[in-house]
């Protein structure tokens, strides 16, 4: 009797133990998800590097980073492009904000080359953030020996070389001012399932990306410098080519602004609440969702086929006719 009182009442202490830690990491997420305070950015630096700055989460991230009166250093590899999006940020915000471009194709420059660039158009000017978003994805679901040489070389260079080479180019910067804040946009896909069929070379490039990020973080934490990996799930982007809007699937404006309201926290984070919702559930039932992500992804690149296949037969039938 007196043992099973003693188990029943260890077995409630531990209950009583995970229910209370569960409920404060619950709160904690609700403080800064909606309540906790974003940071000055301006206190990092008077400007913001983002790669990737024409399309997308980059192209929405400059223009809310403008709004908090940085200064921006846009990267891309499209002239025109650039330039139109400096257009419409001096359309914007006036001479309030002062915008530089570089183009830079960071798919085909060496990593010295990206470095050389970078540091080339910061010299003199007071950097206190790194964005790292550019990244390059499939053109749609394909098994690992389909990717041809090019796009896995692409791949590898805009996804993992150009993210090292790029903060080779602004951390010498940020240590001798002893502050400063890098951002690696990341993806869910490398963390929140155990594994990502049909998109293994993207998702492990990410993985990279989360791994490099908290590294760097522990080393230069002390110098002033505040590192930090953001993780989302899909967001209507070209690159996802998903257009519909919803509270599971953010636009890049939406996306942004959260994004921005994390920056100098936590070393990994997921920025958009319901996508921080999503990644518990994915966790707590991987193998289901790997199962479901293995059948789409499959049904999405045999859709594509038939289409393909349509296609030739419309153009063969025409062609006897």
């Amino acid at each position: 009797m007196v043992l099973a009182d003693f188990l029943i009442a260890t077995a409630a202490i531990l209950g009583f133990i995970s229910l209370f830690k569960n409920l404060l990491a619950f709160a904690r997420w609700l403080h800064a998800a909606f309540l906790r305070k974003p940071k000055d950015l301006r206190d990092y630096g008077s400007w913001a590097v983002v790669t990737g700055a024409t399309d997308g989460i980059g192209k929405a991230l400059v223009f809310e980073l403008a709004s908090k009166g940085l200064n921006l250093v846009l990267v891309g590899r499209n002239p025109s492009k650039l330039e139109a999006t400096s257009r419409e940020l001096s359309d914007r915000f006036g001479a309030t904000t002062e915008v530089k471009t570089v183009v830079a194709d960071l798919a085909k420059l060496s990593g010295e080359e990206i470095a050389a660039a970078i540091a080339g158009a910061t010299e003199g000017i007071d950097v206190g953030l790194l964005v790292n978003n550019a990244g390059l994805s499939y053109p749609y679901a394909m098994y690992f020996h389909e990717v041809d040489r090019e796009l896995m070389e692409s791949i590898l260079r805009v996804n993992l070389n150009a993210a090292v080479w790029v903060t080779k180019g602004v951390i010498d910067g940020m240590l001798k001012k002893k502050r400063g804040a890098i951002v690696n946009m990341g993806s869910g896909s490398a963390l929140y399932i155990s594994s990502f069929p049909l998109m293994a070379l993207y998702a492990s490039t990410k993985a990279f990306l989360a791994t490099f990020s908290r590294s760097i973080s522990l080393e230069y934490e002390r110098q002033g410098i505040d590192v930090q990996c953001q993780t989302p799930l899909f967001i209507a982007t070209k690159m996802t080519r998903l257009k519909r809007q919803h509270v599971f699937i953010p636009s890049a404006e939406i996306f942004s602004r959260a994004s921005v309201r994390w920056i100098g926290y936590d070393r990994m984070c997921n920025p958009y609440w319901s996508h921080s919702v999503q990644a518990f559930v994915t966790r707590t039932l991987d193998a289901i969702i790997v199962w479901g992500l293995e059948r789409h992804m499959k049904g999405w690149r045999e859709a594509r086929e038939r289409r393909i296949s349509r296609s030739s037969n419309m153009v063969t039938h025409h062609e006897i006719s």
